[in-house]
Parts: C-alpha cells; structure tokens; sequence
C-alpha cells in the first residue's frame, strides 16, 4: 500500500478504530451523572427490569431525586441570587417526541410536567410563568414558596459575601460580585445536574434531565438543561447524550447533538464526549480551566463513556450484570 492510499485510508477509518463494540447488546441499561444517580438509576430499574420503557424509566429516576433535598435539583435546591428556585428539566423519547421547562417556580416534578408538554401540546418548552399555568391546568399542586433549610443557610452565607444588592447594569460588570460563582467553597462545582439515559428490554432510547440551575444565578437564567440539543439528546438509531456543567459553554456548541454526532460517525461513547470538551477548551483555553463541563453518552450497542473538562466528574451505571460509580477522564485536574 503506498503512503497516499494508507493515509487516505487511515482517514477514513480513525473514526472506525475509535468505535469499539461489544458485538452483544446490554439491554436494559440505565447510566446517569454523578455518584448521587445511584439511588436515581436504582428506580429506573425497578421499571427496565421488568421490561418496561425506557421513558418511563428515565423519568421515574428523575422524579426520585426531585423529591430529594440537595443543592441542585428540585425545589431543595439553591435559589438564584434573588432567592427564589427555578426548575429546568427536560425529556426526549425514541421517537425524537420531547418536552421541556424553564425557569419554572413552585412545581415538585419539573420533569413531569415537561413530559406533559411533550404529550398533550405541539410545543417543545414552556417557560416561566406560563409552565406554571400550564402545570396547574394539569393537576400539579402549586408547592409553598419557601426554601429549604440548606438552601436558606447556603443563600443567607453567599449574600453575606455577594454584598449582593441592586445594581443598576449589573450584568455587564466583569467580576464575580453577586453573580454565580463556578465552584462553591469546598470546591465542588455549581451545578451538579441530574441527566439519565437509558435503553430497554426493547433496545428503544430515552433521556431526562433535571436541575434547579446553577446556585445564586441571576433570575430567570436558564442553562442547557431544558435544551433539547444542549443539555440532551436522543437519537434511536445512534445513541443519547447529556451533560452536566456550565450550561452556558454547553449551549454554544449544541454540546449534546454533537456528541450524538460524533457517535453517528463511528466515535465511542467515550471519545464522542471528549471531542465535545476539546471544542469548549479551543474556543478559549483558558477560560475552560476555570470551568466544569462533563459530557455523559450510551450508544445503540450499550456501550457507554463520558469525559470532563476537570477533574471530579463522575457517572452511575445499573443493568444486570453492573451498579456502580464510575470517574470521568478528563482534561485538566
């Protein structure tokens, strides 16, 4: 073979070598992000293992965490700057059907109520007050208006150091003032999303995501999270991404449809999700090594991978033969 015929062949299959399949499916399967989807992916199952969707599934998981009290999912979660939660969730189906929320107040089951919209509406999101009148024409009870007792002592401690207080032009300032910081003081990263995709007993794809949004953000910020293309994606022939991060470096590379993308052309789940991080760092290399973005992906054979820009992201994993916690690589760290 001459030099010209290999490298012409080298680059047409480099996206082939980095594809490794199992040859048999692991089916059902439920993955989601970090250590906390453990319990998430453990309700999944109870719906996978016995043969049921992967939709229902995927929003089962979801809506377990919602009724948890943490920092950044469901109404436990930490307020935006003017102390009030906002909810964002979203999911997608194997037939490219979705639904999704933003900025949603008062509402336990954020991702309930967008499989609603996904349902019984032509539209993708709904927004703001408007996703409230919606879930309250729906039946959803409209939850007090009070936060949780974490939430409270963590917004009381950041307005202390915030020295937060109306500002006129605010959002064009430069430094951090009341804006959401990206990491919190221990060092753990603001904004730990809960994404799930799974595969069922039938080898149909779904995903879900929800969050209550980065911690003391300006009112009314919305993310990836409830971003079909952003912060999930389903395609039944491929695979599923989701991500968890700074959602505003998410968005500007429609990070999750990338990662779908990636995959349609012959990448693992694993290096389908480090070609995402490497387009955030090459936009701005050095304002990615102050930030967090981690890519979470499954692919049609059950394969699955993430990667992160830093150090500390991490995924859960359930299907028959596995339940465990599984770091990212990663970047930098």
């Amino acid at each position: 073979m001459n030099r010209r015929k290999f490298l012409q062949w080298s680059a047409f299959t480099a996206p082939l070598l980095a594809y490794k399949t199992t040859g048999n499916i692991e089916k059902p399967i439920v993955v989601s992000t970090w250590d906390s989807g453990m319990p998430v992916n453990a309700e999944a199952w109870k719906i996978l293992k016995e043969g049921g969707k992967s939709l229902d599934a995927v929003e089962a998981g979801a809506r377990y965490i919602e009724d948890e009290i943490n920092c950044c999912v469901g109404l436990g979660g930490y307020p935006d700057r003017d102390g009030i939660v906002t909810l964002d969730a979203c999911i997608m189906d194997e037939n490219a059907n979705c639904g999704a929320v933003a900025a949603v107040e008062r509402i336990k089951h954020p991702v309930s109520l967008a499989r609603k919209v996904m349902e019984k509406t032509p539209h993708v999101l709904l927004a703001g007050a408007g996703a409230q009148q919606f879930a309250l024409e729906n039946g959803f009870a409209l939850e007090p208006a009070i936060l949780s007792k974490d939430a409270e002592n963590a917004y009381q401690q950041w307005l202390k150091k915030s020295e937060y207080k109306p500002v006129i032009n605010i959002e064009n300032k430069k430094e951090n003032g009341p804006f959401a910081p990206p990491f919190f003081e221990d060092g753990s990263a603001n904004h730990d999303t809960m994404g799930l995709l799974a595969i069922d007993a039938q080898g149909n794809l779904s995903g879900a995501v929800t969050t209550s949004g980065m911690a003391f953000k300006l009112h009314g910020r919305v993310g990836d999270s409830p971003i079909i293309g952003a912060g999930l994606y389903v395609d039944n022939a491929i695979g599923a991404a989701t991500s968890s991060g700074v959602g505003e470096e998410v968005i500007r590379i429609c990070g999750t449809h990338l990662v779908v993308e990636y995959m349609r052309n012959g990448y693992s789940p694993q290096m389908a999700c480090k070609k995402a991080c490497d387009r955030i760092i090459q936009r701005d290399r050095e304002k990615a090594k102050q930030i967090q973005v981690g890519f979470l992906a499954i692919n049609k054979q059950g394969e699955y991978g993430a990667y992160a820009i830093q150090k500390g992201f991490v995924f859960s994993v359930k299907n028959s033969k596995e339940n465990k916690i599984v770091p990212a690589k990663y970047f930098f760290g």
